[in-house]
């Protein structure tokens, strides 16, 4: 390898991973790929590992191609190739991105510069029909189970079987219900051939920006990915390295850079892949004879299910009578959750503002005087049973929340619905809509005494909802049984109530029926 940089020995270094070494000499690195068989790559043979080495050349200098400078052999005394070295430009250590942040220098303008360069790259990477099948779900939950599998070996001894059974659970769910938003963001051209992973350890803050290095070479198919699956890669590992607010920082600026992220739900997705990635190799790493790995695996895998748990679609029901706080408490859990909140008192309004539900403007019905404080006095319409609560147009009204929860549901949102909810039949529905979406049910019904309830009712000013004292009694005397409902005493403090609330939410345990069961069909291989 005549010509290939300084030989000072004097700075000479050693690195090695699952599948390589590396050695560094003066200003040059030799990579040299392990004879290893990990399953889910075979480098035994050296054809096998000269392959690999050229194609790591070829890919890594899409973003780095100063770095990477050529392929040699390695021969014996009699001129037969024994191995084969990928020679790279060595990166000077102290700028390594993974050592500056756990030393607490300041990276953020190397991290925006970094999301810049990697919005880039995935704008001009190659695009194809095979390369968006790897971003639609049944490819997705393929990768999944490749990993889980890699694990099983490891489970009760490295790796905790709840968190690894709870992580299998919650990703069979997540895909099982987010078909339609995978499957647009495959045909919308947002799978990519990228890097593949990205860790801080690869990444060198130069002034004259970022370098990236090793990328994902032995499997093509596993470097097909949604951009922002990519970048989760690094957001994953600064998170891991106590860093979780330069991981917020750096995925805001990708975003900035590719006109915006997905919703929340699906980036946590990928997070929890990245790092369910990484805890199988260190699984494989503790199997070699790494005894730190095995902390390693475990902080990974609990890293996995905190983002899991995080992006799990949830559909909250919301209800009780008029004047117990609903609308209070169900705001507050949106806001908590980072969901949408859909009322029906809204959406009667537009129902029949848009002349649906067999409400014409052209044909107004007759509005009647609504002194406020009667007891038997009506808002406008909305008298029990007549007006916008007959019984056709309280369905329209639940029909229309269900139709537009579903859609948030399958794109990967989080729903609060805010309705009485007084009937089963309605309830029914909404517990059928979970399971179809494959979304956890939280079902809360909001209570209080009746007299604060009707002092709330009276106190009302420019409120969406029209129900008065006498449809909240009228509506009392007919409200279905709701045993599945976690009962919040609204009665005091709205922060008492929404502690409450929140815990119902987080603790599924405290619901009759907390999740849908979805069933997911294995991926065709």
């Amino acid at each position: 390898m005549d010509g290939e940089g300084t030989a000072d020995f004097s700075s000479a270094a050693l690195a090695e991973s699952h599948s390589a070494v590396v050695v560094f000499v003066g200003d040059r690195a030799y990579k040299v790929k392990k004879p290893v068989d990990l399953g889910f790559l075979d480098f035994t043979t050296v054809r096998a590992r000269e392959e690999a080495c050229r194609r790591e050349l070829e890919l890594n200098r899409r973003l780095a191609p100063d770095v990477y400078l050529g392929v040699r052999h390695v021969v014996d005394d009699a001129g037969d190739t024994r191995d084969w070295v990928l020679v790279m430009r060595r990166m000077p250590s102290a700028r390594r991105l993974s050592t500056l942040v756990e030393a607490g220098v300041d990276v953020r303008r190397d991290l925006r510069e970094l999301a810049r360069l990697l919005a880039a790259f995935h704008a001009r990477a190659p695009r194809d029909a095979k390369v968006a099948a790897a971003g639609r779900p049944a490819a997705l939950l393929r990768r999944w189970r490749d990993n889980l599998a890699g694990t099983e070996p490891f489970v009760g001894g490295v790796l905790d079987p709840a968190t690894v059974a709870e992580i299998d659970r919650l990703v069979q769910r997540y895909v099982g219900g987010r078909g339609a938003l995978l499957d647009s963001r495959a045909r919308a051209g947002l799978v990519v051939d990228g890097h593949g992973d990205l860790l801080a350890d690869d990444v060198f803050c130069l002034p004259d920006g970022p370098r990236v290095l090793d990328c994902l070479e032995f499997d093509d198919s596993l470097r097909y990915v949604d951009g922002v699956d990519d970048a989760a890669f690094l957001a994953m590992d600064l998170e891991r390295l106590g860093a979780p607010d330069l991981a917020e920082s750096f995925l805001g600026w990708y975003g900035e850079f590719t006109g915006g992220l997905p919703v929340a739900s699906l980036v946590h997705h990928y997070v929890a892949y990245r790092a369910f990635v990484r805890a199988k190799v260190a699984c494989l790493r503790y199997r070699q004879g790494m005894a730190p790995a095995q902390a390693t695996a475990r902080q990974l895998a609990a890293l996995a299910l905190d983002h899991l748990r995080a992006g799990e679609v949830r559909l909250v029901l919301v209800g009780g009578l008029p004047g117990t706080g609903k609308s209070t408490v169900a705001g507050a859990l949106a806001d908590r959750l980072g969901a949408v909140v859909l009322r029906t008192d809204q959406i009667r309004r537009e129902i029949r503002r848009e002349g649906r539900g067999e409400i014409h403007p052209e044909q107004p019905s007759p509005r009647l005087p609504a002194p406020r404080g009667e007891s038997g006095g009506v808002r406008g319409e909305s008298g029990y049973g007549r007006g916008r609560y007959t019984p056709a147009r309280v369905h329209a009204a639940y029909r229309e929340l269900l139709t537009r929860a579903r859609r948030l549901l399958a794109r990967g949102d989080s729903v609060v619905l805010d309705a009485t909810w007084k009937d089963a039949a309605e309830r029914d529905a909404a517990r059928r809509l979970a399971r179809d979406t494959s979304s956890t049910l939280t079902e809360v019904r909001c209570v209080a005494p009746a007299d604060i309830g009707e002092r709330r009712i009276r106190a009302r000013v420019r409120d969406l909802s029209e129900a008065t004292v006498e449809v909240a009694r009228r509506m009392e005397r007919t409200y279905a049984p709701w045993p599945q409902a976690v009962e919040i005493d609204c009665a005091g403090r709205p922060e008492d109530a929404l502690a409450a609330a929140w815990a119902a939410v987080r603790d599924p345990t405290q619901t009759g029926l907390s999740v849908g069961s979805p069933t997911v069909s294995p991926p065709t291989t």
